[in-house]
């Protein structure tokens, strides 16, 4: 298939279609308005369903009705925008009904501006909503994977009938980048044999989150902690680079994720080697391999696009095998990779420091 120019956002709808989504409702919020555009003009070609429904709210509870009829739904929204739908996705959870939610984060808190930012981090992993429940976390850092991650996002979505989130940012899904569909569109997609989609012939189904008898609430929240530990066990994702034989190991993710692939690189001219651990899914979080990688390093350090929200769990990963430093920027601020560099030199010994001072200079 030949390669073409999308944005992020762009990757996200098409990719949705292709993996057979047919519902998409959302409400308009920079910097993901290229995503609910697209779907304005490519649902009604392929014979789906689009709304721009009055509120970030309706469109949560709008794709909870077509989840719970048993087809695929998606929404997206920006960082003010995710937070009202949080009480949506605790039902979809507590229902298990599967569905994607792509948040293309800015900067905040509150309204605060339509620039990059990795600081929903924190509201996507831990939950965001009331109760003890997970939504599976995907996080790309570039148009391709964003294409990709969508894709897969439906299939898991189905196979553990639990919300997916993609978290990306302004920039991952402003950018355009050459990208290609790899997969073919979707066409028998799996049986749902628990949706609503009347009970002639079969016993009736019930979808829920609501149990008032005693102990069936404490017993359902069993079921679900089990669900969780197998994706834990089976779905975690992650990209290493270097991390062989680095001295110290970066740990970022998407747009951060980037500009330390950059850092990474310019370290193979020296004989100080810097790694990369990339976390491809944010939850279920790669905290394996990077409990094992913290006992051959001299440290890690976390670069983020917030005042520091990931690097709480790179801490709990490595539970004190090797220092845990953080590097982030708020606000809409990106980091650079002579950013960076210059807080590598910060944390490594001072013998070191001359040699990795030569990072900034190699182009």
């Amino acid at each position: 298939m030949m390669k073409q120019l999308m944005t992020g956002n762009e990757a996200a709808a098409e990719a949705a279609i292709v993996a057979g989504c047919r519902y998409y409702y959302g409400y308009p919020i920079t910097p993901q308005n290229e995503l609910i555009n697209y779907m304005s003009m490519r649902m009604p070609q392929i014979g789906g369903s689009f709304i721009q429904a009055e509120s970030e709210i309706a469109a949560i509870n709008m794709v909870y009705g077509s989840a719970a009829a048993g087809a695929r739904a998606m929404t997206s929204s920006s960082s003010p925008g995710i937070s009202l739908k949080q009480e949506g996705i605790s039902y979809l959870a507590g229902s298990e009904l599967p569905c994607v939610i792509v948040n293309i984060q800015r900067g905040g808190p509150g309204l605060g501006d339509i620039s990059a930012s990795q600081a929903d981090y924190f509201q996507a992993v831990k939950g965001g909503g009331h109760g003890d429940y997970h939504t599976i976390v995907l996080a790309p850092s570039s148009v391709q994977e964003m294409a990709d991650l969508v894709y897969d996002a439906f299939d898991l979505a189905d196979k553990y009938r639990n919300p997916v989130m993609i978290l990306g940012d302004a920039q991952i899904g402003q950018l355009m980048e050459p990208m290609e569909f790899h997969k073919r569109p979707k066409k028998n997609l799996p049986q749902k044999t628990w949706s609503l989609t009347g009970a002639e012939g079969r016993k009736r189904n019930i979808v829920k989150s609501f149990y008032p008898v005693k102990g069936q609430l404490e017993e359902f929240n069993a079921h679900l902690q089990r669900k969780y530990k197998a994706i834990e066990e089976h779905e975690v994702r992650y990209e290493t680079v270097n991390t062989h034989k680095a001295d110290i190991v970066l740990v970022a993710y998407g747009t951060s994720a980037r500009v330390c692939a950059d850092v990474v690189r310019k370290s193979r001219q020296l004989e100080f080697k810097v790694g990369l651990i990339r976390p491809i899914t944010l939850w279920p979080f790669p905290k394996e391999i990077i409990r094992k990688i913290s006992e051959k390093v001299q440290c890690i350090l976390t670069v983020e696009m917030s005042a520091g929200q990931m690097v709480e769990d790179v801490r709990l990963a490595v539970e004190g095998k090797c220092p845990v430093h953080f590097y982030g920027r708020t606000g809409g601020g990106v980091p650079t990779s002579t950013q960076v560099i210059k807080k590598i030199v910060e944390v490594v010994p001072d013998n070191l420091a001359n040699t990795l001072l030569q990072l900034a200079e190699v182009r």
